[in-house]
């Protein structure tokens, strides 16, 4: 039962995420005086519409993203704005249509009279750009609008999931907290001093005899379990704390302050000297050019412990960086895509091992809420930290969306952005130059560039979606 609550719980949430990204799209939209014909979330057959004003709202049956439909995505041709500028307004919108189609044929035509194969393309998008324009909406379309204005409207949905995301983690982070190391816990005790091998690790395939010396932490009375609290009056707060008041304590008398049943307990140690691996401040081996350990005299105690972690909450001011650390990461593996990918396929169809941070399709990241939310993950089983991780999964899928759709390609809210960025660059230094006005880019052109992202966008889902069902991510 709460496979199928985390499941669903996911679903809606990035049902939620869809809705108000494409309002981030819609409200500026409408703002600016757009025309906004349809506000749809998914693809495919109307599952619910409702019509309020002049905009169709509803559901459709392929919950795998949304749309906003503006009237005037694309422009007519240069040919067409140059014709308009000469003195042509008086055409209707189904003579520039048609002017428009032959314009771009007749653009689209090589030396030797060939007409490219993609020109067809492009006059199908850009007839059926000017086609949706009424009577009286001429000054209503989305590209002429400033350049300010086409980027606050496309950057509208990315930022909207990049604020759905501030929210999330910033809920999770000043109330739950995130892990952290708050102390050291003993796992092991040696019961004698045993001898060192290789490049300072101590010879635990010879049992303790009555002839041997007995470690430092047995001597003083170390048990397994034993959480430190201070040692030489330091206080522990993780392994390397041990580490660090332990290492330069060869042959000295420490005072060790443990938590054993509730209750502190005093130990006095003396720690040996002992060649031993030298490390960084991570707490990382050191190793020279060969790759070869480097060694030093050390204090040893003769045990051997694990970090103790706490959720800690965190403040406000932390959640930015969380947040900007959350987008580089994902730009991270945004920026090796192919190569996930490939794993991907490796793991669907050559039976290689799922990468864990592996991109995910959302059968994938339902899946993982379920096991979440079901208890099926150990280190989750806390109530507390179940909703914790459920929420941090939305927050990371907002992220994801963010960047995501970001990235400079039509037809993505990043490919948009690049059309008007441009715009605006081709204005400005006509501007300088002192030359006419260029008019609005051509962003149609672009369109054979959109499908040809488009199926393989498609072809990226289709794969994540089998191999989330064959091959499955690990927690």
């Amino acid at each position: 039962m709460m496979f199928v609550f985390g499941v669903l719980f996911m679903a809606f949430a990035i049902a939620v995420s869809i809705a108000l990204h494409e309002i981030g799209h819609l409200a500026p939209a409408k703002k600016f005086g757009v025309a906004c014909r349809e506000y749809m979330i998914g693809f495919g057959s109307t599952l619910w519409s409702r019509q309020w004003g002049e905009t169709t709202y509803g559901v459709k049956a392929i919950p795998l993203g949304g749309y906003v439909r503006m009237i005037g995505m694309y422009p007519p041709s240069r040919a067409e704005q140059a014709r308009v500028r000469d003195g042509a307004e008086d055409l209707s919108v189904s003579e520039r249509s048609q002017n428009a189609s032959a314009a771009d044929e007749q653009s689209g035509r090589t030396r030797s009279g060939r007409v490219w194969p993609w020109s067809g393309m492009v006059a199908q998008a850009r007839e059926a750009s000017l086609a949706e324009i009424r009577p009286g909406e001429e000054d209503r379309v989305f590209y002429k609008l400033s350049v300010p204005k086409k980027l606050t409207i496309m950057f509208g949905g990315p930022m909207m999931n990049l604020v759905i995301a501030g929210v999330v983690m910033a809920g999770v982070f000043t109330t739950h907290g995130i892990a952290e190391s708050v102390g050291a816990k003993v796992v092991s005790v040696a019961q004698c001093v045993r001898p060192v091998v290789g490049a300072g690790a101590q010879d635990v395939t010879k049992p303790c005899t009555a002839a041997d010396t007995p470690s430092p932490a047995a001597a003083a009375g170390l048990r397994p379990g034993d959480q430190f609290v201070s040692i030489d009056g330091r206080q522990v707060r993780g392994t390397m704390d041990v580490a660090t008041a332990v290492r330069p304590a060869a042959g000295r008398t420490v005072d060790v302050v443990v938590e054993r049943g509730g209750q502190q307990v005093r130990l006095k140690v003396t720690p040996i000297a002992v060649q031993m691996p030298r490390v960084d401040e991570q707490g990382r081996v050191i190793v020279d050019a060969h790759g070869a350990p480097l060694t030093e005299k050390a204090g040893y105690m003769g045990m051997t412990s694990t970090p103790v972690s706490a959720f800690v909450p965190q403040p406000i001011t932390a959640v930015p960086g969380f947040l900007a650390d959350g987008v580089v990461q994902t730009v991270k593996v945004v920026a090796v895509l192919p190569a996930k990918l490939f794993g991907v396929w490796q793991a669907a169809f050559a039976g290689a091992d799922r990468d864990a941070n592996s991109p995910m399709s959302v059968v994938g990241v339902g899946r993982i809420a379920g096991e979440v939310a079901d208890g099926r993950v150990a280190w989750l089983s806390d109530p507390g930290a179940m909703w914790a991780a459920m929420w941090m999964l939305v927050a990371s899928l907002n992220i994801a969306l963010f960047v995501f759709n970001m990235i400079p390609l039509l037809p993505l809210d990043g490919g948009h952005m690049v059309g008007a960025v441009w715009e605006g660059f081709t204005k400005v230094v006509a501007r300088v130059r002192r030359r006419p006005d260029p008019g609005y880019v051509d962003v149609a052109r672009a369109m054979p560039l959109a499908y040809v992202v488009t199926l393989l966008f498609i072809g990226m889902g289709v794969l994540l979606v089998y191999a989330d069902v064959v091959a499955p991510v690990r927690l």
